[in-house]
């Protein structure tokens, strides 16, 4: 294989320089000039130039670099050409992983200018190293100095969330600091003074929704605030966990409570919980919308109506089941000894949801009749039959798609090829500018009708594969539950997506079931 380079360039948050929203940085093209430059000198073709935006280099998600990788793993280049081994990455881990490891058992050479970074070089590699480890370092301290500041800024009581809480709004004159939101303090006075009238969480959520109040999320949207916004049906309703949250939320009494979650390392990109008692809590911090009075008395009846937690096991539908009408989790009600399923939406009313409604033992019955029907069809001869014919026809289309996705490269690799000679063309004056265009235009064009040829197929192959795997997989898991007679959370866990249920409009029987849709993982 002659040099074949893929030229990687990256702009990090720091150095950002845009010209305008639609233009590339400044940086990111002069990156992509010197090593187009460079490459050029050395003699080697290059086979496409991978391009991250606004990327970290700890960003494992860079839509670019992800694509560098898999054009790597299939051998469409042997050498990965960047300014320098921090623009590929600043992680250590991935120094070793993919520049020392898969790039090698690839065949791939990885050269960064500035550094002098050169796996062709074994001498160097130790200074590599050092240089991922100081890329390591300065992500690690950067993240701790994040922390710090934002640690302190909690600790001097400044609201540093990307989102205000619901009844106030960052003050546009002073950072950091909250003032009451009147239209949105005026209905959370009202929460609370329902409450402490003896009005239930979700009568106040019931009350609320029946005068047309937005809930916290679309009244930010309709106000056009930043919010966490939601698809869901029923999404812009008042719920009883949302009550019950800002009934203890004590910023409501002017306190800034913060450092609820933390990331346990700068990699992580999830938070987890802290322990209440480490969280940061400053008093007095901005304008209270509860007086101290109003709140000791919602806490009181809180303290009242409070109910010990059950520890018990996962019931064998938890967090399985939902209603079909407005999507939500159906929770667990107890009557005597049965135990049902019930919509939390329907206490708000007929008009916002139909409420899902079904006893367990119903829908364990309904759950496992539908399994041993499947199981039933799917092993009968005539079964067999279909699926050797599904099977054979899947494998004659992969065939063909394989035949029409080399056809494809074949055909890219000599736009690449026409494209490169045509630079040469007009560099050596044997073509003028204008037909330089015009040419470089039609490859362009021919070039993006290919890839998107070559994408379409690739997307058909990959349904084709999907598909055999599913089939394959679904026999395995239907032979195991074969003669199955009673349901457990495992068997719910490896076979079940998830379950609606609907509520039964006219019983004639007694054990008429309502509607259920299950989605099965096979």
């Amino acid at each position: 294989m002659s040099d074949v380079v893929a030229i990687y360039s990256r702009l990090s948050e720091e150095d950002r320089n845009k010209l305008n929203e639609d233009d590339e940085s400044r940086s990111i093209q002069n990156q992509k000039s010197m090593l187009i430059t460079y490459a050029a000198n050395q003699g080697w073709d290059i086979y496409n130039i991978y391009s991250d935006e606004d990327y970290k280099g700890s960003d494992r998600n860079r839509p670019a670099f992800n694509q560098l990788l898999l054009d790597a793993q299939n051998h469409k280049f042997n050498i990965v050409l960047c300014k320098s081994q921090s623009r590929f990455t600043r992680e250590l881990e991935l120094v070793e992983k993919i520049i020392h490891g898969d790039f090698a058992e690839w065949g791939i050479r990885f050269v960064g200018l500035a550094d002098n970074a050169d796996t062709a070089n074994h001498g160097n590699k130790k200074s590599r190293q050092i240089n991922g480890l100081v890329n390591e370092w300065y992500l690690e301290d950067l993240s701790d100095n994040i922390k710090t500041v934002l640690t302190d800024h909690r600790k001097k009581g400044l609201h540093i969330g990307a989102f205000a809480l619901y009844g106030y709004q960052k003050d546009p004159v002073q950072k950091g600091h909250l003032i009451i939101d009147p239209e949105a303090a005026a209905v959370v006075r009202e929460v609370f003074e329902l409450y402490a009238s003896g009005v239930g969480r979700t009568n106040i959520a019931k009350i609320l929704n029946d005068k047309g109040i937005p809930n916290p999320t679309e009244y930010k949207r309709r106000k056009g605030l930043r919010y966490n916004g939601t698809d869901r049906p029923c999404g812009t309703l008042w719920k009883y966990y949302g009550i019950s949250s800002m009934l203890e939320n004590e910023m409501y009494i002017g306190n800034m409570v913060q450092g609820k979650y933390e990331n346990p390392t700068y990699k992580s990109k999830h938070g987890k919980p802290v322990p209440r008692e480490k969280w940061i809590r400053v008093e007095g911090t901005h304008e209270p919308i509860i007086d101290k009075d109003l709140w000791d008395r919602v806490q009181q009846r809180r303290a009242e109506r409070a109910k010990p937690c059950y520890t018990g096991q996962i019931g064998i539908f938890a967090a399985k089941v939902k209603c079909m009408y407005c999507g939500y989790t159906l929770s667990t009600k107890k009557n005597r000894e049965f135990r049902y399923l019930q919509c939390p939406t329907s206490n708000l009313g007929k008009e916002f949801c139909k409420g899902a409604f079904i006893a367990e033992r119903f829908l364990e019955r309904a759950v496992l009749d539908e399994l041993n029907r499947i199981i039933s069809t799917y092993f009968n001869e005539a079964s067999a039959e279909v699926k050797f014919s599904v099977s054979k026809n899947l494998e004659t289309g992969k065939r063909r798609l394989k035949k029409e996705i080399s056809n494809i490269i074949s055909k890219m690799d000599s736009l690449k090829k026409a494209i490169q000679n045509l630079y040469i063309d007009k560099a050596n004056g044997l073509i003028s500018d204008e037909e330089y265009l015009e040419f470089h235009q039609d490859f362009l064009k021919e070039m993006e009708r290919c890839k998107t040829q070559h994408a379409d197929r690739v997307s058909e192959l990959e349904k084709i594969e999907t598909e055999r795997n599913n089939i394959q997989s679904k026999e395995e898991i239907l032979k195991k539950y074969r003669n199955v007679t009673n349901l457990d959370r495992d068997i719910m866990d490896s076979l079940i997506d998830y379950i609606e249920v609907g509520r039964c409009e006219k019983k004639v029987h007694r054990n008429d079931l309502p509607p259920i849709v299950i989605h099965w993982k096979f």
